[in-house]
């Protein structure tokens, strides 16, 4: 078992020196199949079969991309923020009376964008930029501590993808949670369904829901004064020009184009209700806007290739994840593994849930993405599950959690970048002390403890 160990430690420390996690994982999976006695050969062999299982998420994740740029060609998105913005400035400037309802405005507003650009609107963190540059004179205003705006924007991109089976979460509850799951569950007669996902996580996003509260009405719920600095055009958006933060007239936007933009969004929503994939729904999306004319059809390889760039890299390191994992079930060590914890742990399961969620926000907190170690926790908490005797959706809870702690609190995760790259437009905003820390008080520490509770009692 030094094997597995050696190449988690490796791949683990590697991502926590930054070195970009793709290589972090491919020079792990090298050291555990060398000293598992693989071979050079038979560990690149090993890996290479196991790129594949990564192709499906990597290409869902991929479309997505296209289709969030060929909405933004819409203006869509854009409107929508336009619209925000300007309702919020007129009620913030309505009086000193009305302060703390556009307070809670403000708040309402912002978790429900992030919650639709994870499933109604696939655009993940891309509005951000355009969203929040212009709304920090409101929060300067309203004397808002942005650690609590970090805090909102990070529960709406997380704890949506962990519950809601639609857009980013059916790629992280279907074809990546339950694909695993199963996977590494079929040497062991053990199978969970899709519709047993979203009841198993709801206790741990309960957690996160908490901690959000906790964030609004304690923590942060003080004054902070901030300087009024006009925020620098130096963010860009996804179609890749340069953000103008300070937009004085509504976009214009023929309604023909609004309401193709708008049909699009539901038939992308509908394709994969129905049909349970991504990659399908994602590509009526952009059949749909193309045909409408929002692109020209001879720029429709500059929007699919520059919208799937987007993703790339997210995409690669999902590939690069499951050769990871094959090559730790080459190696032949976990059962020796899971035999070994069992017998340091004893029949505890209370300590065994909590060295699991543990050790996930270890390995987590270096790669910084849910999506890519959901293989790398599966292949060993799988059969520790079972020799532990924790049922199916004790054991989707477990691993769910265990992987969500790396979004939820990681310096290099996008659930934290994209709060910091809206909010620190101005320069008064530090990643890891205003968004970085925050986010793994607030949703870390929930997340451990309500995740051992559904371990528990599920």
């Amino acid at each position: 078992m030094i094997a597995i160990i050696a190449a988690i430690v490796v791949m683990f420390s590697l991502s926590l020196a930054r070195v970009p996690v793709v290589f972090a994982l491919i020079t792990g999976a090298i050291t555990g199949g060398l000293l598992a006695g693989l071979g050079l050969q038979g560990t690149l062999e090993a890996f290479n079969q196991g790129l594949g299982g990564g192709a499906k998420i990597a290409l869902a994740y991929g479309v997505l991309g296209a289709f969030a740029l060929a909405l933004a060609r819409s203006g869509l998105p854009d409107l929508l923020a336009f619209k925000l913005i300007k309702t919020l400035k007129s009620d913030a400037s309505a009086g000193a009376s009305s302060r703390n309802k556009v307070k809670y405005l403000v708040y309402v507003a912002i978790a429900l964008a992030a919650v639709c650009s994870q499933n109604l609107i696939p655009v993940h963190i891309a509005f951000i930029p355009v969203l929040i540059p212009p709304l920090l004179g409101v929060f300067n205003y309203l004397n808002l501590d942005r650690r609590v705006i970090t805090c909102i924007l990070t529960f709406g991109l997380v704890g949506t993808y962990m519950l809601i089976p639609v857009g980013f979460g059916a790629v992280f509850l279907n074809d990546i949670l339950a694909h695993n799951i199963n996977i590494y569950g079929a040497a062991y007669g053990f199978h969970i369904e899709k519709s047993q996902i979203p009841q198993a996580m709801l206790i741990p996003v309960l957690g996160m829901f908490v901690g959000l509260l906790v964030a609004i009405f304690f923590s942060y719920r003080k004054p902070r004064q901030y300087r009024d600095i006009k925020p620098q055009a130096s963010t860009q958006s996804i179609a890749g020009e340069p953000i103008q933060v300070e937009q004085e007239a509504a976009p214009k936007i023929a309604p023909f184009t609004l309401y193709m933009a708008a049909f699009a969004v539901l038939a992308t929503l509908s394709v994969q209700v129905y049909t349970e994939s991504m990659i399908l729904a994602g590509l009526v999306g952009v059949a749909i806007l193309s045909f409408a004319g929002i692109f020209k059809w001879s720029e429709a390889d500059d929007v699919i290739i520059s919208g799937m760039r987007m993703m790339a890299l997210v995409g690669f390191i999902m590939i690069t994840a499951q050769g990871f994992a094959a090559v730790i079930d080459a190696t032949q060590q976990v059962p020796t593994l899971v035999q070994a914890s069992v017998e340091w742990i004893g029949d505890s399961k209370g300590l065994a849930a909590f060295l699991m969620l543990l050790i996930g926000l270890l390995i987590t907190l270096g790669i910084g993405s849910s999506f890519s170690t959901v293989p790398i926790l599966a292949i060993i908490y799988v059969p520790l599950c079972l020799q532990f005797g924790f049922s199916p959706a004790a054991t989707i809870a477990l691993i769910g959690s265990a992987a969500a702690l790396g979004d939820a609190g990681s310096p290099a995760s996008d659930s934290t970048l994209g709060p910091t790259s809206g909010l620190n437009m101005d320069g008064q905003h530090d990643h890891m002390h205003d968004s970085v820390v925050p986010t793994f008080i607030h949703f870390n520490i929930p997340l451990m403890i309500f995740g051992w509770i559904a371990a528990m009692i599920l």
